[in-house]
């Protein structure tokens, strides 16, 4: 890097975290990484990787707080002034957003209007923009938004089988997320797999501690696991996914419980974490499952089975099944999980290569199948390249240097 190099800043919002990179032209890798925590607490700090890590204490600060430390930090590097744009993840955009955008005050509130359909995220998204916006007033800020990959979904999927008063009322539709790295992870599987751009079919599942798998038809989402909101489809860490809505009356009957109990129960106490009755995290579950623990094992053997359920249902929106990807903490990590949602998915071709399912992890990618069609591969995605990527091709289409 020299210099005069433009760099893009990446902002990514949590409700108490700020996690941020720092790109420069086409290199995936940032020069800069980190992660603010616990912020409003006692214990926030700022963590920042590059050839070392190191962490400072925050003394309690906000996000607001948090940013101006980041900038101090750049600026003692250099590297303030060159930033030329800063990206931010919005993670709901409802129908308001199908590319991304600069900020401005009409963005901004829309942005805002959204947050109903995702409270706790918009509003976590907000927190960084503001902050951003009045901290470098002068560098464009882009909207970078989860749901926007997904605008190319059918009615027939993305519909629910309500009043369509409630749709036109109140924006009752299946959105989608992750759709920043579906649409990375498209890009790169097209590549690997050396399919033709123009004329393929793919089932992409993401798979952390949120999961959602995404049907891609010549490079366009055509139909997703999640809903409305982050909860619908895929067993997640501490996420019901799909559960029998007769359940929510039940649970108000039996439980005494009211919508914001049953709410906070559905997503942060079900999923792998109520399964197992020990944790949300897989690793810690296979090496349960593993030492005998009943728990660990049903957990893991629903989570698989509702991953190849969704896997299997999701093809039948495409024309041709090409590939099938795995991609996120769990599917570029776990071996395990990908072998055991794999063997269920025979019935579709799928022959499973067992020392190349082995052998990709931490941070490999590449083919894990033998055979033909459909192909199966891991993709180690990169939602923050992509983010700065929409952010410089924003700022370049408005006449600006990225």
């Amino acid at each position: 890097m020299t210099m005069n190099d433009p760099l893009i800043l990446v902002i990514n919002c949590g409700s108490s975290s700020l996690k941020f990179a720092v790109f420069t032209g086409a290199n995936r890798q940032p020069m800069l990484s980190g992660l603010a925590e616990n912020l409003g607490k006692n214990d926030a700090a700022i963590t920042f990787k590059d050839a070392d890590k190191v962490t400072v204490s925050l003394n309690g600060e906000s996000h607001s707080g948090a940013l101006d430390v980041l900038l101090h930090h750049l600026a003692e590097r250099g590297w303030l002034d060159q930033i030329v744009a800063v990206g931010h993840r919005v993670v709901h955009g409802a129908e308001r957003f199908k590319a991304s955008t600069v900020i401005d005050d009409a963005v901004l509130a829309d942005i805002d209007a959204c947050r109903h359909l995702a409270p706790l995220h918009n509003f976590a998204n907000l927190l960084g923009i503001r902050a951003a916006m009045a901290k470098l007033p002068n560098v464009p800020n882009v909207a970078v938004c989860d749901t926007a990959f997904h605008q190319t979904i059918p009615p027939e999927a993305y519909f629910y089988a309500l009043p369509r008063s409630l749709y036109r009322e109140h924006g009752v539709r299946r959105y989608g997320f992750h759709g920043t790295s579906f649409r990375y992870v498209t890009e790169e599987a097209i590549a690997m797999l050396g399919l033709d751009p123009a004329n393929h079919g793919m089932v992409i599942a993401h798979l952390g501690n949120g999961s959602s798998v995404c049907a891609v038809q010549n490079g366009k989402s055509v139909d997703t696991s999640m809903g409305m909101t982050p909860l619908e489809g895929l067993v997640m860490g501490t996420r019901s996914g799909d559960v029998d809505p007769g359940i929510f009356g039940f649970m108000g009957e039996q439980m005494y419980l009211d919508v914001h109990g049953i709410m906070s129960l559905l997503n942060t106490r079900s999923g792998l974490l109520g399964l197992s009755e020990l944790s949300n995290d897989v690793r810690t579950l296979t090496a349960a499952a593993n030492d005998g623990h009943d728990g660990a094992k049903l957990a893991l053997d629903v989570f698989v089975h509702r991953l190849a359920h969704y896997i299997g249902a999701l093809a039948m929106s495409l024309k041709r099944l090409d590939a099938i990807v795995f991609t996120g903490g769990i599917g570029e990590n776990s071996a395990p999980v990908r072998a055991a949602a794999m063997a269920r998915l025979g019935v579709l071709g799928v022959k499973i290569d067992e020392a190349a399912n082995q052998a990709t992890v931490l941070g490999k990618q590449g083919r894990v199948s033998r055979g033909d069609r459909p192909l199966v591969a891991v993709v180690t995605t990169n939602e923050e390249w992509m983010i700065a990527r929409e952010a410089a091709d924003v700022v370049r289409a408005l006449g600006g240097v990225a």
